[in-house]
């Protein structure tokens, strides 16, 4: 007889599951021999923090397109542990969280303390996790567990992604699981079997025969097209038809930023250029992107006008499709489907060359691909503009970037242009501080041949920064670049002269890094920076470049934001 933590580690294992990210407590410990047992098979990955451990596995989720697994006790895997849940959530990434009542062995009616029952005085883990998941399941008996981590990674694999939970009764954990019940358990393996359903051959022609009439065609790419034959196929019906791209936050890095068919990111956080190309299409295709007001600058009616401008909208959910605008024309299917089906129809390269000149005049009308003006660095420090400049010279194909949340992050998606698709990777859901640096750490421990960098701001790093420990431990050697300007940028900046609860101390993160075994430079000019980027390519250890960023390097000026 096996018993339920068994059952499920084997079941993990069933399901191609290779890591699990945990900071364990009370449930989660008592598993971890079942783990250990079959340790050649799987690893578990052991964080500093619940917020890392749900980051970490959130961001395995995002690229590899197979849930991330995150274990955690269930009053924290609900609360710290909920920033990676939330943004598994809302950027549509596939996640399975296991996690438990706390109820200390039935106690869970009698004011236990920690309790998650959700009985009388204690708090209730199903109403959390039902809130921020797409599947949640509750397993007061062995055998539930079994068919409830069944289901949960189902239901994270398919459309559209998510986060499940499977939530187990405290007790049951290290019980047998009955296998003489009516109840029968069956292999994985046909609970994932599953086949998308095709798009519809005749809403693919009526798009074609779209793009063939429009003047200034322009794709919208945007999260759903973050998938290697997307932006394979996007490219080339781009560059052969002379289709503008513009992407959403999401979307950043579908393409060369650099071609000459991409004209950049939207919104108020984007640049001109885009938002002007999109003003004055005529046809919107969007791919995978729901138009929200983050990217559609708060739906300015300029923007995106429509029955004054044709609409048409790919998803893989047909509720995303006429979500947010009214469209023409509604195409449900995964987006490199849909494209794949486009290129046989009898599309026209005959505006293609007009097409591609309106692109380039409004380029060259924005100044699209040169920083803008801003006000140089005071001595002694180095201006956002210098990390983007830099970081942009020594990227290759064979790197990876991942960002954070304020002004930093603004300054790289409006003047960082990506020209390897796929190497940027953003904390699209939530978006919230601190997911930078542990996602660096995941990306690293998924490609372990790629150099990977964060930029990230100090209010941030300070948030997550335990997880240079675990990049030690794992040896993942990335690099970290704390665009620190002593203080909450954004906020700052939005709030002029009257400033208050958004200037922090000087904290030099160079020190905190070489104290946990890593490398730390701190640099005051854009030569040091340089420097310091060139060499940190070279270290087998992670490395902290400590850069001091003058304060009045604005996110306001960088991009097309208008009080």
């Amino acid at each position: 007889m096996a018993t339920t933590k068994q059952m499920m580690v084997r079941t993990l294992i069933e399901c191609g599951v290779d890591s699990v990210f945990t900071l364990p407590g009370y449930g989660i410990t008592r598993s971890l021999d079942a783990f250990y047992e079959h340790k050649d098979k799987i690893k578990v990955v052991l964080t500093r923090s619940e917020q890392i451990g749900s980051i970490m596995a959130q961001v395995v989720g995002k690229l590899t397109g197979k849930p991330g697994v995150y274990m955690g006790q269930g009053p924290f895997a609900a609360t710290t542990g909920g920033f990676g849940i939330l943004e598994s959530y809302f950027a549509g990434t596939p996640m399975v969280v296991i996690t438990e009542t706390s109820d200390y062995n039935g106690y869970g009616q009698y004011g236990v303390y920690q309790t998650m029952t959700g009985d009388y005085g204690a708090a209730d883990i199903r109403a959390m996790m039902k809130a921020m998941t797409k599947y949640s399941t509750y397993a007061d008996q062995p055998i539930d567990a079994i068919y409830g981590l069944q289901l949960a990674y189902k239901h994270a694999s398919l459309p559209r992604m998510g986060p499940a939970a499977v939530i187990l009764k405290t007790p049951i954990i290290g019980q047998e699981v009955d296998m003489d019940t009516n109840i029968k358990l069956y292999p994985s393996s046909g609970y994932m079997a599953y086949t998308p359903a095709r798009p519809d051959a005749h809403a693919v022609k009526q798009l074609a025969g779209m793009i063939n009439e429009a003047k200034n065609p322009i794709i919208i790419a945007g999260n759903g097209a973050q998938q290697e034959t997307s932006r394979q196929l996007i490219a080339q019906i781009a560059s052969e038809y002379g289709i503008a791209v513009a992407t959403s936050y999401n979307g950043k890095g579908v393409i060369d930023e650099t071609a000459e068919f991409a004209v950049g990111m939207l919104g108020n956080w984007g640049n001109i250029n885009s938002n002007h190309t999109l003003e004055q299409a005529d046809l919107i295709v969007v791919l995978g992107a729901s138009l929200a007001p983050d990217y559609t600058k708060m739906r300015d009616a300029k923007l995106i006008r429509p029955h004054d401008q044709k609409i048409v909208q790919v998803d893989i959910d047909q509720r995303n499709a006429g979500w947010v605008y009214p469209v023409d024309l509604a195409i449900t299917g995964d987006v490199s489907d849909v494209l794949t089906m486009l290129l046989k129809e009898n599309l026209s390269t005959t505006q293609r060359a007009s097409r591609l000149a309106h692109i380039q005049a409004i380029k060259e009308k924005s100044g699209y691909g040169s920083f803008p003006h801003y006000t140089p660095a005071s001595e002694g420090k180095v201006h956002m503009a210098d990390i983007s400049r830099e970081l942009g010279k020594q990227l290759t194909k064979d790197d990876m970037v991942t960002l954070d949340a304020g002004t930093n992050r603004i300054w790289m998606t409006s003047t960082l242009q990506i020209k390897h698709p796929g190497q940027l990777v953003v904390p699209g859901g939530i978006g919230g501080m601190g997911w930078g640096a542990p996602a660096a750490a995941a990306t690293k421990y998924v490609y372990r041949n790629k150099r990977v960098f964060s930029v990230i701001g100090d209010g941030g790093f300070a948030m997550t920064m335990s997880v240079l420990a675990t990049c030690v431990q794992e040896n993942l050697p990335i690099t970290i670049i704390v665009a620190n300007n002593s203080g909450l940028g954004m906020v700052r900046d939005n709030m002029g002269k009257n400033r208050i609860a958004v200037d922090f101390g000087d904290v030099d993160f160079a020190m905190i890094a070489q104290g946990m075994g890593c490398i730390g430079y701190r640099v005051r000019t854009s030569a040091e920076l340089a420097d310091a980027i060139n060499m940190s390519s070279h270290s087998d250890l992670p490395v902290v470049i400590d850069a001091l960023v003058d304060e009045n390097a604005s996110h306001i000026s960088v991009s097309d934001y208008r009080k």
